[in-house]
């Protein structure tokens, strides 16, 4: 457990950070960092576990027996990883039952993408490869960030997020090498992903709230529009490759500063979803509460096993 009362020289502290020395969960640290911690691990935590929803629906209507093994193992793989940073998390101090508490009370964010419906097979490829593909992006970093338990929890999750975007990838390669019909059903996911996936990295670095001082403390190792910049330079050549367009006119290469240039987002956009208005957000909250609640007796009788055998018993998730 995190020594939260214990404070450092402000001065001393960067000086261990500069030098590239982790923090661990018995070092002294400022508060402000370990909240800092607290609300990006639990926001990233929440995210695995909402995200789990948009696909979840599509397991029972994937188009074959193995594309539905391999949606659930990928699904799976959403839930641990949220447990794996829910225990992170808890190492600052903060308890488990009170990020989980502050989640179905609205008052926790997660990303805002997985406020987006899945209309179609399609849109369980433009996932994978669009959202996974952006968080890739968004994580690797993270596995060299100041804090140790959330740099390690982050490389396992950074490795299985690998296969999920390499599963996207696949399935709209073959719908877009399908019929007529299937690539239109790529192209249309394409066209209603693109922006949200742009949105994932968090707003402009001249409205960003939180980037300066996590980058200064190593939390973030490039700012939001460095990891939206690399995400665009990658999958604009992967989209060429699937024969899809990018919806954006402004999209075009410039040879001088050796990147992509894009169109603006629609940052009002971002905003209405990030304040609960999404096509979604009720929809994705209210079923994190029923399951809650209908998991109740489960809790409950993991937790009275563990009373009756407090050596043998893990801890209940």
């Amino acid at each position: 457990m995190a020594t939260a009362g214990i404070q450092t020289n402000p001065d001393e502290f960067q000086e261990r950070i500069d030098a590239g020395i982790k923090i661990e969960p018995k070092d002294a640290m400022p508060d402000a960092y370990r909240k800092t911690l607290i609300r990006q691990i639990s926001q990233h935590a929440h995210s695995e576990i909402v995200g789990q929803l948009p696909e979840g629906n599509w397991i029972t209507r994937a188009p074959s027996l193995k594309r539905k093994a391999i949606l659930l193992a990928k699904v799976q793989d959403e839930a641990g990883h949220g447990l794996y940073l829910y225990s992170a998390a808890e190492t600052l101090g903060v308890t488990r039952e009170q990020m989980i508490e502050d989640l179905l009370a609205g008052k926790a964010k997660y990303s805002s993408i997985f406020n987006y419906p899945t209309l179609t097979w399609a849109d369980i490829g433009a996932i994978g490869w669009l959202v996974d593909g952006s968080a890739i992006i968004n994580q690797i970093p993270i596995c060299r960030c100041s804090y140790g338990p959330y740099a390690r929890a982050m490389v396992r999750i950074c490795k299985e997020e690998t296969f999920h975007q390499r599963q996207g990838f696949e399935i709209m390669l073959t719908l877009s090498r399908g019929t007529a019909e299937q690539k239109a059903m790529a192209q249309d996911a394409l066209n209603r992903w693109w922006w949200p996936s742009l949105m994932m990295h968090g707003p402009s670095d001249k409205d960003s709230k939180h980037s300066a001082q996590s980058m200064k403390w190593k939390i973030k190792l490039f700012s939001n529009d460095e990891l939206r910049q690399k995400f665009v330079d990658q999958t604009v050549p992967q989209a060429e490759f699937l024969g899809l367009t990018i919806p954006d006119k402004e999209l075009k290469w410039n040879p001088e500063r050796g990147h992509y240039d894009f169109g603006q987002i629609d940052w009002d956009e971002f905003q209405n979803i990030v304040q609960g208005n999404g096509p979604c957000n009720q929809e994705r909250l209210q079923a994190r509460i029923s399951a809650h609640r209908d998991g109740a007796w489960v809790r409950e009788a993991a937790a009275a096993y563990a009373q009756k055998h407090p050596r043998g018993a893990r801890r209940s998730a």
